[in-house]
């Protein structure tokens, strides 16, 4: 082993890039880019959440998340509408169709899960989840 793979960086961009391709690969066969499945997660959970508010729950600049919403909005998935208290202010809010990719979504995120995590005990999951916040809270 060499010491660049012996480095927990190392290690980490390699689960990292391996999950990101995984991830990207099942989400396409359900029409679907990385990071459009964040996106109707936090609309699953509220729908009708502003461009802003999307756009710091992905981490992202507001730039980003128009483009993305653009995107989603010409696939059918959702469409923006004034806010009906401030018309300066769009939501964004599901579809029929949108809304309809919730279980396939939600299964792949299972599946990935489980993937992720097969040989670990449950008291190493929960160590890594641990250690992820912690790593997480490090950096920012």
């Amino acid at each position: 082993m060499t010491a660049l793979e012996a480095s927990i960086t190392d290690q980490f961009i390699r689960v990292s890039k391996a999950h990101r391709q995984l991830t990207a690969q099942e989400l396409q066969k359900l029409g679907l880019h990385l990071g459009q499945e964040q996106t109707l997660f936090q609309l699953w959970e509220e729908d009708g959440l502003t461009q802003s508010q999307l756009a710091d729950a992905a981490c992202v600049d507001i730039s980003t998340i128009t483009r993305m919403v653009e995107r989603m909005e010409s696939a059918g998935l959702l469409q923006r509408r004034p806010d009906p208290k401030d018309a300066r202010i769009s939501r964004v809010y599901l579809t029929e169709r949108g809304r309809a990719l919730r279980e396939p979504v939600e299964q792949l995120w299972r599946t990935l899960e489980a993937r992720l995590v097969q040989k670990l005990t449950v008291t190493e999951q929960a160590l890594l989840r641990r250690m992820l916040i912690q790593m997480a809270a490090n950096l920012t």
